[in-house]
């Protein structure tokens, strides 16, 4: 199965906006999903930029299945960040202006789309997530984050992410020299607390 290239937008037109940032949303769910969250998130000047999962899935599986179990739904998701992200260079936004968060699926998404491409992007927000497959091949990631804000954060324990590959994730994030922040939350719910965003506005989005 392929993915469909359907991104719906928010906040400020592409055209005009200063920054851009893409959002993506968890199993199940929809590209309007993620947008809505934008409420809560200091993003003035912002185009807001989500793209659909094809049937709101991004892959079957669990992120811990073996990658090959996965495809070729998660090489399609790969392509579809990737198409979004050189859409976003092509109206002129450079790396550094690109911020990138997801939750969920759209975390382990948003993280391995961005360790498979390193590079100076404006910010990384996963909420509850972390690299895919059984085990995490560093072969498969290359480049260098030049000290991107990077935000990690989880419930402790997670119904659907555990907590040791949120923190092994961070490790090779540091590794790749992403500037990265670690949150676990004990008892937290599968969801997207306000402390979280909180967290985000602070280290992410309130960076000038």
């Amino acid at each position: 199965m392929s993915h469909i290239f359907d991104i719906k937008y928010g906040g400020v037109s592409v055209n005009e906006a200063d920054k851009a940032i893409i959002m993506l949303h968890g199993r199940g769910g929809k590209a309007e999903d993620i947008l809505s969250i934008s409420q809560y998130l200091e993003l003035p000047g912002f185009a807001l930029v989500a793209p659909q999962a094809t049937n709101s899935t991004w892959y079957p599986y669990s992120f811990l299945a073996p990658i090959e179990e996965n495809e070729p739904w998660l090489s399609s998701a790969i392509d579809i960040v990737g198409k979004t992200f050189e859409e976003l260079l092509n109206h002129g936004f450079t790396a550094e202006n690109i911020y990138f968060l997801g939750f969920s699926q759209g975390a382990c998404l948003t993280l391995e789309y961005t360790a498979r491409n390193a590079q100076r992007y404006g910010g990384i927000v996963a909420f509850t997530g972390g690299l895919i497959g059984d085990e995490i091949d560093p072969a498969k990631y290359k480049g260098d984050f030049e000290q991107t804000p990077v935000m990690l954060s989880t419930g402790d324990p997670d119904a659907h992410v555990p907590v040791d590959r949120v923190l092994s994730t961070s490790g090779f994030f540091k590794e790749m020299n992403a500037s990265v922040t670690e949150k676990v939350f004990p008892g937290k719910v599968h969801s997207v607390s306000m402390k979280e965003i909180e967290i985000a506005n602070n280290l992410i989005f309130g960076q000038k």
